[in-house]
């Protein structure tokens, strides 16, 4: 060292001082600021890069990531859609098509081409399970069933369905899953491209409640782990009521086989089967996060009105029994709902219980999903949304479904500012309004706001029409009586709840757009704009942000 500063002037020194310390803990300061979850106010959002991140994503389709080949048309149509995030599967059969021998490339360039086009990345990991079934398992996997054994339905047929109650099953799915974190962590740990994962896929047991391999015979006959009766235990009070209801019968019994505990039914087996689903992709999920700690979340298939457990994918981490996911999985940071059922708000207030934030990573690909993005974002304050399917046809146009979540994705892209400054203090609401809920009512400060569809004030051009397109918009306060209002379809009235005798106006009303984070006005509304006066509003075809001001007047 002596030798390689000997006649060098002390500034050139500390110069090269300064210069190998950089280099030295560059790495280091990479890899401690990952995304993770961060609590503001009373509600979780995703941090990446340091700043706040809200996804407005979309899910591809199961094979389309499979090869770049088939993603080159695709690029393009993401970015006209104005997504900041793709959530992208990752197949266990590509990744590890000979036991031992891992296959990156197509990992890795799927990172470098969404750097290329400024997007993030969720990985979905298509390992033991997706959508219930191994399909995506390697075939040196799926061939040795003796090694790699199959759950078993209640007749004992083998099922597409690798068994979580085999260590064998265990230690390929984990060790691969481990791999891929090591190696997503070595292109990706200086840039945050890859932003958050999923460990499995729609996870759940068919055709019957629970597997019936004689290693899950064993363990059902055994008495319930302590880990769970702890955490039920001590959770006792927060428990969600449709869990909560099944315990009581046996008067909260905290010993005892499953049966003894839970009672003997499709309840129990599906309680059982959860935990050990839980257990399985926990230890998954802790070996990735050991090679690089990344947000994790698992998703569900919701089950069906009337289903019964196994009619349905049995012990997924659906709302009946996310307790126990809760208390079988800690090292999973939430839980998500995938929607292919139109009861939107019935679902997502059942998934935001205990604090458990909302992320919508699936979505059928319909006409209702520009309005549940606002809607989502607006009353849940929820991480992302994201529909399904989100290439459709790459390179042609957009069609009418795509060209407004689009134009949503781009308002949000201007108002997330005013999102991240008041999240989680009760500033921001949501609306979503179709032929069923006509109209809604929020609270934002001292004023109650009455949510109607353009289409049922008789103000749209068709008024009549048999099929309404839904509506939605958010809400943000910023000051006492100033809002923004950004969305569609939806014509708001108001009243002031500290002084109901008093009428309230509308001082002013402006419609723009932030340019560069400025808030820019493209034009004063008034007149028929805000019916004279009365009501803040922009029909389905026109989505819009307006700030706007109130007053009260006797």
């Amino acid at each position: 060292m002596a030798k390689l500063f000997k006649g060098m002037n002390i500034q050139r020194m500390l110069s090269l001082l300064l210069l190998a310390f950089i280099i030295q803990t560059q790495p280091v300061l990479a890899q401690g600021n990952i995304p993770h979850l961060q609590k503001i106010g009373d509600k979780q959002q995703l941090v990446v890069n340091g700043k706040p991140f809200l996804m407005l994503a979309g899910e591809l389709g199961n094979s389309t990531a499979s090869t770049m080949e088939s993603m080159v048309p695709v690029w393009p149509r993401l970015k006209e859609l104005n997504l900041n995030t793709v959530l992208v599967p990752v197949y266990w059969e590509l990744l590890e098509p000979e036991e031992g021998k891992f296959e990156y490339q197509l990992v890795e360039d799927l990172i470098k081409e969404a750097r290329k086009h400024d997007l993030k990345l969720v990985l979905l990991w298509f390992g033991a399970w997706k959508n219930s079934m191994s399909s995506h398992a390697p075939a040196w996997v799926k061939v040795n069933q003796k090694r790699f054994p199959r759950a078993k339905s209640q007749s004992g047929e083998s099922q597409e369905i690798l068994t979580p109650f085999s260590e064998n099953n265990l230690k390929a799915d984990l060790n691969a899953y481990q791999q891929l974190l090591r190696q997503t962590k070595k292109v990706n740990a200086a840039h945050q491209t890859v932003i958050l994962m999923q460990p499995e896929n729609e996870i759940g047991m068919l055709p019957s409640a629970r597997d019936y391999h004689p290693a899950a015979n064993q363990k059902f006959k055994e008495e319930v782990p302590q880990e769970l009766m702890s955490y039920l235990v001590k959770n006792k009070k927060n428990l969600n009521p449709e869990f909560s209801a099944v315990w009581q019968k046996t008067g909260y019994k905290a010993k005892g086989t499953w049966e003894e505990v839970f009672g003997k039914g499709l309840p129990t087996d599906e309680i059982f089967m959860a935990y050990y689903f839980a257990r399985y992709t926990d230890q998954v999920t802790a070996a990735g996060k050991k090679e690089y700690a990344l947000p994790a979340f698992v998703n569900a298939a919701l089950n069906r009105p009337n289903a019964k457990p196994g009619e349905y994918p049995s012990a997924g981490p659906l709302p009946h029994i996310l307790d126990v996911w809760k208390a079988g999985s800690p090292h999973i940071d939430f839980y998500s709902p995938d929607f292919y059922n139109p009861q939107f708000k019935q679902w997502s207030d059942l998934y935001v219980r205990q604090g458990n934030p909302l992320f919508v990573p699936e979505h059928k690909f319909d006409n209702t999903i520009a309005a549940k993005a606002l809607f989502a974002i607006g009353h849940y304050e929820a991480l992302g949304f994201s529909p399904f399917s989100i290439e459709q046809v790459p390179g042609t146009p957009l069609n009418a479904m795509e060209q407004k979540l689009s134009k949503v994705y781009d308002v949000l892209h201007q108002i997330k500012p005013l999102l991240d400054k008041n999240r989680g203090q009760h500033r921001i609401e949501g609306v979503l309004l179709d032929k069923e809920v006509k109209e809604a009512t929020i609270v934002l400060g001292d004023y109650e706001f009455t949510a109607g569809h353009t289409f049922n004030l008789g103000w749209e051009p068709n008024a009549k029409a048999e099929e309404w397109e839904p509506a939605g918009a958010i809400l943000i306060q910023t000051g006492d009586n100033e809002f923004y209002y950004a969305g569609f379809g939806v014509s708001l009235k108001m009243k002031n709840l500290k002084n109901p005798k008093a009428r309230v106006g509308i001082l002013k009303t402006d419609r723009g757009a932030f340019k560069d984070g400025k808030w820019t006005v493209y034009q004063h509304l008034n007149g028929d704009q805000t019916h004279q006066g009365r009501h803040i509003r922009s029909f389905v075809d026109d989505v819009s942000i307006q700030r706007f001001t109130l007053y009260e007047y006797e």
